[in-house]
């Protein structure tokens, strides 16, 4: 299998990598974007096991210095407490700003490993490793980081771009079902929202059997754009949240206990159907099944297409997300395949739309 790369033209610009054997590379293929350092590996109790050792030999043999610091898996551990121990590790590693830290894992990790990059000496670069199909589809690439409130998902963040990101198609392999699954929906996500093909090359629910590189390719890609178009989510970024607003409210609600792909997928699922039965959804031709559609291929790829949760409690929980703007919210309304729009609602009509969207 080939290696891909791919360009994202922000500021800095940075070289997305995909294809199999790359953490083994790691270390000669950071040299270009990150001169020899310090690298401080930050990763949690699930993919140390795994990958650490590989990742550490890689990058010493290439002539880094390297250190690590392992957390309890989980987003229960994306918080202040977890946060702060990064940034003490660092700082007790005596790291400087010429030093970088490697988020290495899922979508958990990449956040808080990026952000204690954007905290520590006011900014130092970090790279992505991503673990997790979530992971190398969508948030290695985008510069977004965060840590979850109390009050909410994602709620205390910077933005900061990686300087390289290497996704070893390896890693796909060790996933469980459920994991990958969550990876899919972010896939299926992108593919309603950008691209009809990669929406039907998916629709059988047989995600696993397709050529992961070209997959998280046609991704990134499309991302890429969106983020060079709008980097710090004034416009068009925001269509990235599709299924967003109410899969981050599912997670809060299930204290976390959901993972995000799962929470998501749901999300998607109960908005596809609102925007049917308010006739937000094209009715011409095919386009009127776009939420059977993707109710469909979410059903498929093993991925839940509704939750438990009260309308009442999912808009009580989506008021603190940071979608919100005063007394209105975007949401993401699926027209059809390709073709997804950005709705200012006030925050009063959402508890409505959800209950539209809940029934199966």
């Amino acid at each position: 299998m080939s290696i891909q790369t791919l360009r994202v033209h922000t500021a800095p610009e940075y070289t997305v990598t995909i294809g199999p054997g790359l953490l083994k590379e790691c270390g000669p293929r950071l040299r270009e974007a990150v001169p020899l350092c310090h690298m401080a590996v930050v990763t949690d109790s699930t993919v140390a096991p795994l990958y650490l050792e590989t990742v550490k030999t890689s990058l010493q043999e290439a002539g880094y210095q390297v250190s690590a610091y392992i957390f309890p898996a989980g987003e229960a551990h994306k918080n202040l407490d977890t946060l702060s121990s990064i940034l003490e590790f660092l700082a007790e590693e005596h790291l400087t700003r010429t030093d970088c830290v490697a988020a290495l894992g899922g979508g958990v990790t990449g956040d808080m490993a990026g952000l204690a990059a954007a905290l520590y000496l006011r900014g130092i670069k970090y790279v992505q490793l991503p673990t997790t199909l979530l992971s190398a589809v969508d948030s290695s690439v985008g510069g977004k980081t965060a840590i979850d409130l109390s009050a909410g998902k994602n709620l205390a963040g910077a933005f900061l771009q990686p300087a390289a990101v290497l996704c070893d198609t390896d890693c796909l392999e060790t996933l469980p079902s459920a994991v990958f699954a969550d990876g899919a929906a972010e896939a299926i996500k992108t593919a309603v929202l950008a691209d009809p093909g990669l929406f039907n090359s998916l629709e059988d629910g047989m995600i696993p059997a397709l050529d992961p590189a070209a997959l998280i390719a046609g991704c990134v890609s499309y991302k890429a754009g969106v983020v060079e178009r709008d980097e710090k989510e004034q416009g068009e970024r925001k269509l990235l949240n599709l299924g967003h607003t109410v899969g981050h409210a599912i997670e809060k609600c299930s204290n976390f206990t959901i993972p995000h792909g799962h929470a998501v997928a749901a999300g998607l699922a109960i908005i596809a159907r609102a925007s049917k039965r308010l006739g937000w959804t094209l009715e011409d031709g095919i386009n009127a099944w776009t939420a059977d559609r993707i109710c469909s291929t979410l059903s498929l790829t093993g991925l839940p297409i509704s939750t438990e949760y009260s309308a009442g409690a999912l808009a009580q929980a989506a008021l603190s997300d940071k979608k919100r703007a005063g007394d209105s919210i975007t949401i993401v309304v699926p027209r059809t395949i390709g073709d997804c729009v950005l709705k200012k609602i006030h925050v009063t009509e959402l508890e409505a739309i959800i209950r539209t969207g809940l029934e199966v």
